[in-house]
């Protein structure tokens, strides 16, 4: 039980990110598109900010579901290869798994589309290994309300740990003093982002 109340840091976490396609991205029904590009490249850009390992995946880009997002390569480290798979589960790539474990972590934060698949099958996979996972609920998505009630409903009864990607990164940031904590925040982009920006510009301007 203790990986429910273990700490998330950028030393014991890596990033999985599964199959944010854009033949994917067009048929998702739970988010808007710009909602979850954003929240997926916020995700990735807070993960590169404090140095979590990444690691993407596709499925069959080339013949049924096209190419990652466009916004969330341009997030991507520029030397990451991008696996390219044919296996639905995604932890059933042997590249995939090597990929995980070559960061020596043993927290694993995944996102993908769709939810009950991309995200599921390879999470209740990474449980069985040892790993202890986490699944970014509004950085995943998929077709219909019966497909996101079963596969959170699995996830839960295999016991991944269900998160969103503001809270997966202000937990690994774990205080504000950082010197990191301004280019978190910029990553994660949330609305009340630009309020709090002018609440310190004017406390700036009262000193």
């Amino acid at each position: 039980m203790s990986k429910f109340i273990e700490t998330l840091t950028p030393q014991n976490a890596t990033l999985l990110l599964v199959d944010h396609q854009v033949g994917l991205f067009a048929a998702v029904r739970d988010y808007t598109t710009a909602e979850l590009k954003h929240n997926v490249v916020a995700l990735t850009k807070a993960a590169r900010v404090l140095g979590v390992p990444i690691v993407a995946t596709t499925t069959a880009a080339d013949s049924l579901w096209g190419p990652l997002a466009p916004e969330l390569v341009e997030a991507l480290p520029p030397e990451l290869e991008i696996i390219d798979r044919t296996t639905v589960n995604a932890w059933d790539d042997p590249r995939v798994v090597a990929a995980v474990a070559a960061t020596g972590r043993r927290k694993l934060i995944v996102a993908g589309i769709s939810t009950e698949v991309c995200l599921t099958l390879p999470a209740l996979s990474a449980t069985a290994a040892g790993y202890d996972v986490y699944g970014v609920i509004d950085a995943s998505g998929t077709f219909n309300d019966t497909k996101r009630a079963t596969g959170l409903l699995r996830l839960q009864q295999a016991g991944v740990i269900v998160v969103d990607h503001s809270a997966v990164a202000v937990e690994m940031l774990a205080d504000n003093a950082s010197p990191l904590a301004g280019d978190l925040y910029a990553a994660v982009g949330m609305d009340f982002g630009i309020l709090n920006g002018q609440l310190r510009q004017a406390y700036g301007n009262q000193s």
